[in-house]
């Protein structure tokens, strides 16, 4: 089975260069560009909106660079810098990023960074494809997770905690992580911290969905998604 679509976005302050990076990844079948950003506070803004799986993303912008964007954010998606200063290439790989590009930037030099980005998407499915389950390490043990009765997930700083009709297991893992193992279409973010099984709602209740005897919010930023994935 192919890998589903790496969904990323461009940030950055000069025209031509966004311009030129939507190109690239017009000619690249894996990469699913979602938005297009000018500075990094614009991207802050669309995060809360819409996650993605990767950033294309320039270091020196008005406002607040690349490099203090991402120490800000609890749970960024996997970044490729692309700037034209080399001398930050180290700050970028302690921040654990894909790749390192310097304008200008060769089609041959930003298919290898796209071409990184996949093997690492790749290696990260750990779910078998198809399959109607995963495993996860929970109290030195490989417990099997059956997607349909997962009710909700909730993170807890480096934790999540998968709730089930007769009991709870935390696993050490960031929620963004899980979500990526989930299957697409039967689970949806409703906040920061929770996502949710669809077939298991029962009722909207203001910015509260009841599943089994839990309740689980609902934020601002994702209601309207949550809104038109259940009553679609």
């Amino acid at each position: 089975m192919a890998l589903t679509k790496i969904s990323c976005i461009i940030t950055d302050d000069e025209p031509f260069a966004r311009k030129g990076l939507q190109g690239y990844i017009e000619k690249v079948d894996f990469l699913d560009l979602r938005g297009v950003c000018e500075d990094a506070l614009q991207l802050g803004r669309l995060l809360q909106q819409q996650p993605v799986d990767l950033l294309f993303l320039d270091i020196q912008m008005p406002h607040i660079t690349g490099i203090e964007f991402l120490r800000t954010q609890r749970d960024p998606p996997k970044v490729i810098f692309t700037t034209a200063y080399e001398q930050y290439a180290l700050q970028g790989f302690e921040l654990d990023v894909l790749d390192y590009l310097v304008k200008p930037i060769s089609l041959e030099r930003f298919l290898r960074a796209a071409n990184k980005a996949h093997d690492f998407f790749s290696s990260r499915r750990e779910a078998t494809p198809g399959a109607d389950y995963m495993f996860v390490k929970a109290d030195g043990k490989l417990e099997k997770i059956l997607f349909n009765q997962v009710l909700f997930l909730e993170g807890v700083e480096n934790y999540v905690n998968i709730y089930l009709p007769d009991r709870k297991i935390m696993t050490h893992s960031t929620l963004k992580a899980m979500y990526e193992r989930l299957p697409s279409g039967r689970f949806l973010q409703t906040h920061k911290s929770y996502i949710a099984a669809l077939d298991k709602v029962e009722r909207i209740d203001g910015n509260l969905l009841h599943v089994g005897r839990h309740e689980v919010p609902v934020s601002r930023n994702f209601r309207d998604a949550v809104m038109a994935a259940l009553v679609r």
